[in-house]
């Protein structure tokens, strides 16, 4: 196992894909501390920004011990293995993962799991914006794997999500799953507005209080509980809507009947 601990505290930026359990595998401590990093402009070695340790232990991977709030790309496209972060850590964690398990025992920043295609990240603290959606200007969001997220999330999660099951133990920003495709998302509290919007497939299940259903959504029917992936179930009733109509969509919004009493109008609809 490797362990990297912060040499300082970061100011700037520091973009570390080479933290990465395929890159790490068969290097020695001395052939990993000399991998590129970049810190701001100025490109250096993985050395230079971390304090280096090898232990015997194989599981996890790698681990980071210290605050990297500023470090992203961590696990960016990785297949195998396991990384622990005990602290808050920066963008684009797990972009693009396609095997492995990613934990946080801390905060994630913005674009967490973006292109994701298999693996497990697991967030202890609260995401940033962005979770499991594609960079700017891409149309590519994540296509499978998982991610849980213990605390909150920010704005536009799940966009473009084509694929896999994102777990919210807390609150979810506005315009979460705007355009999705497919997979599922379960928010076990509450969420913001314009849920859904633009969605042509996939699940999105919210158990606490959504701000408003859009009304390019038709209610369809009523659920006792809903499945989230196999093992895990949520417990209803549940008001299924179905949409984005506007995008001749067939998405699936499963909102709690007993948190949402200003739902009961679109009852006589059934």
């Amino acid at each position: 196992m490797i362990t990297l601990t912060p040499a300082k505290e970061f100011k700037f930026p520091v973009i570390a894909e080479c933290i990465n359990t395929d890159v790490f595998q068969g290097k020695s401590a001395k052939e990993i501390s000399e991998l590129s990093v970049w810190e701001g402009n100025k490109e250096k070695k993985l050395a230079d920004l971390f304090k280096i340790e090898e232990t015997p232990e194989e599981t996890p991977n790698i681990t980071i011990s210290g605050n990297a709030e500023k470090v992203r790309h961590i696990g960016s496209g990785m297949k195998n293995g396991e990384i622990l972060i005990n602290g808050n850590v920066g963008f684009h964690l797990g972009e693009k993962m396609s095997g492995g398990k990613i934990t946080v025992h801390g905060d994630a920043a913005g674009w967490t799991g973006a292109d994701m295609k298999k693996g497990l990240i697991e967030i202890m603290g609260n995401a940033g914006p962005y979770l499991g959606s594609p960079n700017r200007g891409s149309s590519t969001g994540m296509r499978g794997g998982k991610i849980i997220v213990h605390g909150n999330v920010g704005s536009d999660s799940a966009v473009h999500m084509k694929g896999g099951t994102i777990k919210i133990l807390g609150d979810a920003g506005p315009f979460l799953g705007f355009r999705m495709c497919d997979g599922t998302v379960h928010v076990a509290k509450n969420s913001g507005t314009r849920v859904g919007a633009c969605m042509s497939g996939g699940k999105i299940v919210v158990s606490g209080v959504l701000e408003e259903v859009l009304p390019t959504f038709t209610i369809d029917s009523i659920k006792a509980k809903v499945k989230i992936e196999e093992g895990d179930s949520a417990s209803g009733p549940f008001y299924v809507f179905l949409g984005d109509l506007a995008e001749n969509g067939r998405g699936k919004l499963f909102i709690s009947k007993t948190n949402n009493p200003q739902l009961s109008p679109y009852e006589r609809f059934l």
